[in-house]
């Protein structure tokens, strides 16, 4: 089987700096695959660079089996990619249910709104309590909430995720990594995950690639690589 999102010997970044340094990495149909590392190791960017956001000087980005690598930003998510960025991104002045409309971008995702907006808030109650609140004025809890909400409106093939358990209390972020395995098991989708919790991670990925200084340095099962020395020294023990 070939995989969902493949991306092929990148080399990536933004004008003449450049970060990724022959990058590859795949996700399978139905995956968690998560991308860990140190601050500053190219996540973001490769996460970036797969949604058309950077400068791509070498390799391929390739979408069940279309290379899409020339496509703007927008035609991709046509194509079923949706990025949740580092920072949330919401659009502060709108309500909540303003800002989840606006995820529903392809003529699919349009046609289906009504349908993708009860599963959105059957996921976060807390997003229908409120639908018509200024986005700005959440909590930074709901914010998160309304970032994912408003990524899966685009009914997505592949959701990529950037930090978004960041500056969350832990009992909230463990709710949320619920929210992901719920996602995953009961819509069936795809993620490909950044986050500042390693241990989390791997928990809930089914394999991961470990990233520095804009290469991958290690990959495998995520079960795997909870047991491997380095990756333990580096990021797990507390």
């Amino acid at each position: 089987m070939s995989p969902l999102l493949e991306i092929k010997d990148v080399e990536a970044g933004y004008g003449p700096f450049v970060v990724l340094h022959g990058v590859s990495l795949r996700v399978d149909r139905g995956e968690i695959v998560a991308l860990v590392g140190p601050n500053g190791a190219g996540k973001t960017t490769t996460l970036k660079t797969i949604v058309g956001l950077t400068t791509l000087y070498r390799g391929r980005v390739v979408l069940d089996g279309r290379d899409v690598t020339r496509e703007p930003p927008h035609a991709r998510v046509g194509r079923g990619l949706a990025l949740v960025p580092e920072g949330r991104g919401i659009f502060v002045p709108l309500t909540v249910l303003e800002n989840l409309r606006l995820g529903a971008y392809s003529r699919e995702a349009r046609a289906k709104m009504d349908e993708t907006l009860e599963m959105v808030f059957s996921v976060f109650p807390r997003l229908k309590e409120r639908r018509n609140q200024i986005a700005g004025t959440l909590s930074g809890e709901e914010s998160q909430m309304l970032a994912i909400g408003r990524a899966l409106m685009s009914r997505p093939r592949v959701l990529l995720l950037d930090e978004s358990s960041q500056g969350l209390a832990p009992k909230i972020v463990e709710e949320l990594f619920e929210v992901f395995r719920r996602l995953n098991s009961e819509w069936g989708v795809t993620m490909l995950l950044v986050e500042q919790h390693v241990k989390r991670s791997l928990e809930l990925a089914n394999r991961a690639y470990v990233m520095e200084s804009g290469r991958i340095v290690l990959e495998g099962e995520s079960g795997e690589l909870m047991r491997n020395e380095m990756l333990r020294k580096a990021y797990l023990v507390v």
